[in-house]
């Protein structure tokens, strides 16, 4: 199936994005964490809209794999501004999402 490997790598970036949007509300300074959040919380809801519908097997989806890969490309820069462990693993997921996007 062509959609498989995209939507694995959507599920990992969604799950990715949300555990560490709620771990940083658990860092020390949130505030310095907003924009990690916000980007955490964008960035998972555009996978999951892109991930359901692939499943549906929809076609017209150039416009949401772009958008995805821009979103997630964000997510991975603002991740990475972070040492926390769960920042850069949710910036490795994220990279490997944009990839996943460019390859379908």
């Amino acid at each position: 199936m062509r959609n498989e490997k995209l939507i694995s790598a959507l599920g990992n970036c969604i799950n990715h994005c949300n555990y560490c949007a709620d771990a940083c509300l658990d860092e020390e300074n949130v505030k310095m964490m907003k924009d990690c959040i916000r980007t955490d919380r964008v960035c998972a809801e555009v996978c999951s809209s892109l991930n359901q519908i692939l499943a549906t097997g929809y076609q017209n989806v150039q416009g949401l794999i772009d958008y995805c890969i821009e979103v997630c490309t964000a997510c991975a820069d603002e991740c990475s501004k972070h040492e926390h462990d769960h920042c850069q693993a949710c910036a490795k997921a994220c990279r490997e999402c944009v990839e996943a996007c460019k390859a379908y």
